[in-house]
């Protein structure tokens, strides 16, 4: 800004702390940014703000917040920003279901209860249900200092309104506020999202907030995505909604907005017909119990448990479909034993609501698979049950009961895919092994794709029992050479075989495999018969049927490394490589090539 400019806007900004809501209410206007579902690209709702400040000499909306509090003014500008943005919210086509985002200033905290009654009578005119509004706590300040401030979010509770923290990790009291109150969503600052895709220790710090936050029944929003890489990141750890220039930028312009952004769910997508073993059979066991509404009447829910007489726990959905927690029949008979109890709880003056009896429950997506939930089941603290949802919607159940069939039938269908022959996970396996290695960029990755050269002349001249020993003879040697907890052996089928290896060097892996395929060359020759052995070749038959001669059987191994920081969720793009990866160490001297997946362009 020049001099001039300056200047002018010093004049401005003098003028506007006498009239400076008159002013603000010609100048500011709304913009909508989209808040968007990481799995689908739906638009799950919109951050509310402000925009046109400058032109009242402000440079930022803090500065005009800043300045309107000074003036006194802040409450009144608040509330005008506020129903504005709920008049643009409900002139939104399809708007029903979806969340508006709106940011309440700490210092608002002492006048909160005035501004809850404001915006409760506009969405009543509107027909906008309460929790179809989620207010963001500031972290500019500690809002838990204020002794207002239970008080407010327990107002704000029983009406029905969300919460979100927002600028996670950056601000003051977000521990506090995640740990003692009933917060909906989490926010990531964007200082962790930034290069998410290429820092280990932002990598590390986010995964373990989205899994504190999911077992904590608290949904998080990645903010600030500005790239491919840090939205496949986000998705991959099991963000729940992301926001950023990369999805969309903030408009004033109801036009501009987008129902949805349907390419973000296909970016990095394995095909649909992919699905993993822990998605089937966790769909499989999903219990759809009954719900309850947390506007619903105390009398409904009696009658929910009266009818249900053996279930002792429902969830608790707001009015938009989206899990709250569950209601326990415990919390209900500390009523019912006492004198005059039940009509206590249906008296209007009492004004216990639904919403006072929630008990907070894991909430995590559909597609989790069940080292996660095993993992939440680990950590909640006898919560009844995780809360699986669908497009971010409540879809279901799963209890300990459940997650333990899931289990059991996992190990089932494993040890029924493992090669009778040598014990090895096969196909599948493989595929969900390459997939959850895929998506886990944190360390280097190295897919080895073994295969035997002239294994076909050697099963034809010396029959299927020395070719099965053969192959029991690799697999006892790859057992030998990977058995750390984090490799992985794979029997593809045949004399195809598959290693799995992370965090180590090229130059480890290359001293181990060239062990491997030299141990192999030199056992297997003992199959073979003296003469064989002399001559360094056997007569037989090519694919094609023809009559000639091969040397010696010996293993090849091509091998794709996937760099760290690489996050991959469609594996199937390995596959171009794959073939031509076996190609080369088949050509080449020793059996062995290795190329970096990136290398390919």
């Amino acid at each position: 800004m020049n001099a001039e400019a300056v200047a002018s806007a010093g004049i401005v900004r003098g003028f506007a702390n006498d009239q400076l809501l008159s002013l603000a209410k010609l100048v500011v206007e709304n913009a909508f940014q989209p808040i968007v579902e990481a799995g689908t690209g739906a638009v799950f709702g919109y951050e509310s703000l402000m925009r046109g400040q400058e032109k009242i000499g402000f440079e930022t909306p803090v500065d005009l917040l800043d300045g309107a509090h000074d003036a006194g003014h802040l409450l009144l500008l608040e509330q005008m920003v506020a129903t504005r943005a709920l008049a643009k919210f409900a002139a939104i086509p399809d708007h029903a279901g979806a969340t508006l985002f709106l940011n309440l200033d700490v210092r608002l905290i002492p006048h909160g209860q005035v501004l809850i009654e404001v915006l409760l009578d506009h969405l009543r005119k509107a027909s906008i249900p309460p929790s179809s509004v989620c207010f963001e706590l500031s972290e500019r300040f500690d809002n838990t200092d204020h002794p207002e401030f239970p008080a407010l979010v327990e107002t704000m509770r029983r009406s029905g309104f969300k919460l979100a923290i927002d600028d996670f990790g950056v601000g003051h009291g977000e521990m506090k506020l995640l740990c003692d109150y009933p917060v909906d969503y989490v926010k990531i600052d964007r200082h962790f999202i930034c290069d998410l895709d290429s820092s280990p220790r932002k990598r590390h710090l986010v995964k373990n907030i989205v899994n504190i936050a999911h077992v904590l029944g608290v949904r998080v929003i990645a903010e600030g995505i500005e790239t491919e890489a840090e939205f496949l990141t986000c998705r991959e750890f099991g963000v729940d909604l992301v926001q950023g220039w990369f999805v969309a930028r903030p408009t004033t312009f109801l036009s501009e907005l987008a129902p949805g952004f349907p390419h973000l769910a296909d970016l990095g997508k394995r095909r649909a017909g992919n699905q993993s073993l822990d998605e089937i059979l966790i769909r499989k066991q999903i219990e759809k119990l009954p719900a309850v509404y947390e506007n619903d009447t105390i009398d409904s829910v009696f009658d929910l448990f009266r009818r249900n007489p053996q279930q002792t726990f429902f969830p608790v959905l707001n009015a938009n479909g989206e899990p709250r927690g569950t209601i326990n029949e415990y919390h209900l008979k500390e009523f019912i034993y006492q004198p005059f109890g039940r009509d206590l709880l249906k008296n209007k003056l009492y004004e216990k609501t639904i919403s006072a009896f929630v008990t907070r429950a894991p909430i995590v997506g559909l597609d989790a698979d069940a080292e996660r939930l095993t993992s939440i089941f680990a950590n909640m603290d006898g919560s009844d049950c995780v809360i699986l949802t669908e497009n971010m919607r409540y879809a279901g159940i799963v209890s300990a009961a459940s997650l333990i069939r899931v289990i059991n039938e996992k190990q089932l269908k494993t040890a029924q895919e493992q090669n009778p022959l040598t014990g090895l996970p096969g196909n599948r396996s493989i595929r969900d092994y390459m997939q959850q290695a895929g998506r886990d960029g944190d360390d280097v990755r190295f897919f080895c794709y073994c295969d035997f050269d002239n294994f076909k002349p050697f099963n034809d001249h010396y029959g299927f029992q020395l070719g099965d020993h053969a192959i029991t003879l690799f697999a006892a040697l790859m057992r030998r050479y990977f058995f750390s907890e984090g490799d992985f052996l794979g029997h593809v089928g045949g004399d195809d075989f598959f290693i799995g290896v992370r965090d180590w060097s090229r130059g480890e892996l290359t001293e181990i495999l060239d062990r491997l395929l030299s141990d192999f060359q030199h056992d297997v020759i003992d199959l073979y018969s003296e003469e064989d052995r002399r001559r360094g070749l056997i007569r037989g038959h090519d694919r094609q049927g023809f009559a000639r001669e091969f040397q010696l059987m010996r293993c090849s191994i091509g091998v794709v490394e996937l760099p760290a920081d690489l996050v991959i969720e469609d594996i199937g793009r390995v596959s171009a490589v794959i073939a031509e990866v076996k190609g080369h160490a088949k050509e080449s001297e020793h059996g062995l090539f290795i190329r970096a997946f990136d290398e390919q362009g």
